[in-house]
C-alpha cells in the first residue's frame, strides 16, 4: 500500500492558498513519479521552492521540466538516498541554491516482496537501507540547518503496512514501521528547536502501478475500505501541505493515515 508510479502533474489544483508556503524551501525524495511527484507539485502550487530528487537523473529532470513549464521554482538532483554521500550532496546543493531548508519530505522507497522464509539477505538489506536508513540519512542531514534557523518540518511517508503488516512484505513492513519509530524519537529530540516531525501512512493509492493489479485483488481491497474507493496521490500531497504549514505548528510525533478507514 502507498504504492507509487507515474502521475500526471496537471491534476486538480490545491485547496490551499497559493502563497501558503511562499519563501519556504522543501526537499522531496523519490519525487520523479507517483506520490512523490504529486507532493512536489502541491508544494510548488502553494509557493514553496522545491528540490526534487530521484535515483534516475532522466526521470527527475522530466518531472522538474513539467513544474518549471508551469512557472514554479524547482531544482532537480539525481541522488540515491541509500548512500550517505548522495544525501550530503543533496542537502549542500539545496543550501547553495536556496540558502535554507524548511521542509523535508522523506518519500523515497523500494520494495522487494517475498515470503520471509524465501527472502534473500540482500533484498532485506536493500529495502531497509533505502526506506529506513535513507530516511535517517536525510533527516540527520537537515537537522543542523533547521536547528540553526529554529524551525522546520520533517514529514515521513510511511505506510499502513507498517501498522498492520502484510504477508510477503516483511522487509517493507519492518522499514515502514521503523520510520514511525524514527518519527517519534526525532520529534522528541528536536521539538524544543521549533521543528515538527510527523509521518503519513497511505493506504491503497491509485497510480499506474496499482491500476495494473488484477481486478479480483482490487475488489478484495475495496471491501476493507469503509469509504469504498481508493485514494489519489493528491490526497497524500494535501496532507503534506497541511503538515508543512503554520496550521500544523502544534502537531508533532504523529502518524496520520490516508487510507479511507482501511486500518482502524
Amino acid at each position: 500500500m502507498g504504492m507509487v508510479d507515474k502521475m500526471d502533474a496537471t491534476t486538480n489544483q490545491s485547496v490551499f492558498k497559493e502563497d501558503m508556503l511562499s519563501g519556504k524551501t522543501a526537499i522531496v525524495t523519490g519525487a520523479s513519479r507517483g506520490i512523490g511527484a504529486a507532493i512536489a507539485h502541491r508544494l510548488c502550487e502553494v509557493g514553496a521552492n522545491v528540490v526534487i530528487c530521484s535515483r534516475s537523473a532522466e526521470s527527475v529532470s522530466q518531472t522538474a521540466a513539467v513544474l518549471k513549464d508551469k512557472g514554479y521554482s524547482t531544482h532537480a538532483i539525481a541522488a540515491d538516498i541509500s548512500k550517505k554521500e548522495d544525501v550530503e550532496t543533496l542537502v549542500e546543493t539545496t543550501l547553495e541554491q536556496f540558502s535554507q531548508i524548511d521542509i523535508l519530505v522523506n518519500n523515497a522507497g523500494i520494495t522487494r516482496d517475498m515470503l520471509l522464509m524465501r527472502l534473500k539477505d540482500e533484498d532485506w538489506e536493500a529495502v531497509l537501507q533505502t526506506n529506513l536508513t535513507g530516511t535517517m540519512y536525510c533527516t540527520r542531514a537537515v537537522l543542523r540547518p533547521m536547528i540553526r534557523q529554529k524551525s522546520g518540518r520533517i514529514i515521513n511517508i510511511s505506510s499502513v503496512i507498517g501498522l498492520m503488516g502484510n504477508a510477503g512484505q516483511a522487509s517493507y513492513a519492518a522499514a515502514k514501521a521503523g520510520m514511525i519509530g524514527l518519527t517519534k524519537t526525532t520529534a522528541k529530540e528536536v521539538g524544543t528547536r521549533g521543528i515538527t516531525v510527523n509521518a503519513i501512512a497511505p493506504g491503497f493509492i491509485t497510480t499506474d502501478m496499482t491500476a495494473a493489479i488484477p481486478e479480483e485483488f482490487q475488489k478484495k481491497a475495496l471491501e476493507l475500505i469503509p469509504l469504498q474507493n481508493f485514494g489519489a496521490p493528491e490526497d497524500v500531497a494535501d496532507l503534506v501541505c497541511f503538515l508543512a504549514s503554520e496550521a500544523a505548528r502544534y502537531i508533532t510525533g504523529q502518524t496520520l493515515q490516508v487510507d479511507g478507514g482501511m486500518v482502524m
